[in-house]
C-alpha cells in the first residue's frame, strides 16, 4: 500500500511537468521595438522531493516541488548584428567588455559621417565578420566567468 502512495504522490507531481517548464521560460518571447529585437534570457532551476510512509492501515504520502528563474542576459539584435548584454554577474570587466563594440560601432560611425564614401560590399562583410569575432570573444569571456 505504502508503494501506492508513493506512486501516486510521484506521480501528481509529475503530472502536467511539461506545462510547468516550456522552451519559453528559457528563452523568453521576442520583444520587437522598431527594427530591434530582443530576446530574454534566463536561468531556470528545480526540484522535486516526494516520501510515503506506511504503517498497518495507514498510507501517508507527501511531496514537494519548488522552482527558481532567474535573468541571466539579453540577446539584441539590431541591423543585422547581434549583441550577447550579461545581466548576471556584472563585474567590472564584463561591463567593459560588454561596452567594447559600442565604443568600436561610436569611432566608426564618425569616421563614415566625416568621409561620406560609399562603403564596398567587400567592407560590409568584413565589418560584419570583425563583429561576429568580437561577439564570440565576448561570449567565451563571460561563459569562462561562469
Amino acid at each position: 500500500m505504502g508503494d501506492n502512495s508513493f506512486h501516486t504522490t510521484v506521480e501528481s507531481l509529475f503530472k502536467g511537468m511539461d506545462s510547468f517548464i516550456t522552451t519559453k521560460t528559457v528563452v523568453g518571447d521576442a520583444i520587437h521595438i522598431g527594427d530591434t529585437i530582443i530576446l530574454p534570457l534566463v536561468d531556470v532551476s528545480f526540484g522535486v522531493a516526494a516520501g510515503a510512509f506506511s504503517q498497518e492501515k495507514k498510507n501517508n504520502g507527501a511531496g514537494g516541488m519548488g522552482g527558481k528563474i532567474t535573468p541571466s542576459a539579453v540577446l539584441v539584435i539590431q541591423n543585422g548584428t547581434t549583441k550577447l548584454v550579461n545581466i548576471k554577474n556584472q563585474d567590472g570587466l564584463t561591463k567593459v567588455l560588454d561596452m567594447v563594440p559600442d565604443f568600436v560601432n561610436k569611432f566608426t560611425s564618425k569616421g563614415e559621417k566625416e568621409n561620406v564614401v560609399e562603403e564596398s560590399e567587400d567592407d560590409s562583410v568584413a565589418k560584419k565578420t570583425a563583429a561576429k569575432e568580437m561577439e564570440q570573444i565576448l561570449s567565451d569571456s563571460v561563459n569562462k566567468e561562469e
